[in-house]
């Protein structure tokens, strides 16, 4: 019999399996942007660890393994920024991105008043704006990151369901 994943807050012991997942899931956009010294890539333990204390920081595990992570943090205005949406190579494309994303909105709108959603995205990637326009979401700006590369905005109301 086979597990499921299941999605939770993430603990202080989850910290090294996030960053371990967060240095694999980052290579093909340092790989885009010709810079391998990206956030993502460079994060200590020790940031991540301090980052978890003030940041909603969900972890979905196939038994005791994480296999996927988001972050999630809400302004004074009411804008939560959702960020590091990672899932293990091996387990996308089987709806554990979307079920991650859902999740920290549904936390972020209940326990932290959260009245819309941001994140960003590359634009060379299909399947992440994909899923983020399924899921209710509307580019709101671009930037360009590198050459040949930009970095979309994308925004979504909190809807009274999610509230």
């Amino acid at each position: 019999m086979g597990m499921s994943v299941t999605i939770d807050t993430a603990t202080d012991q989850d910290a090294e399996q996030i960053l371990k997942l967060q240095y694999l899931c980052y290579q093909p956009e340092a790989e885009l942007r010709g810079d391998y010294t990206i956030e993502p890539l460079t994060q200590t333990l020790a940031a991540l660890r301090a980052e978890m204390r003030g940041t909603v920081v969900l972890a979905a595990r196939l038994g005791a393994e994480v296999v996927g992570s988001v972050r999630g943090t809400v302004d004074a205005d009411g804008t939560a920024a959702i960020t590091r949406l990672i899932v293990h190579p091996r387990m996308q494309r089987h709806g554990l991105g979307g079920r991650l994303l859902v999740a920290i909105e549904d936390r972020l709108a209940a326990e932290r008043a959260a009245a819309r959603y941001r994140l960003r995205t590359s634009h060379r990637g299909a399947d992440n704006p994909r899923l983020y326009r399924r899921l209710g979401y509307v580019p709101v700006a671009t930037e360009e990151v590198a050459r040949h590369l930009r970095s979309v905005t994308m925004e979504k109301e909190v809807t009274l369901a999610a509230a």
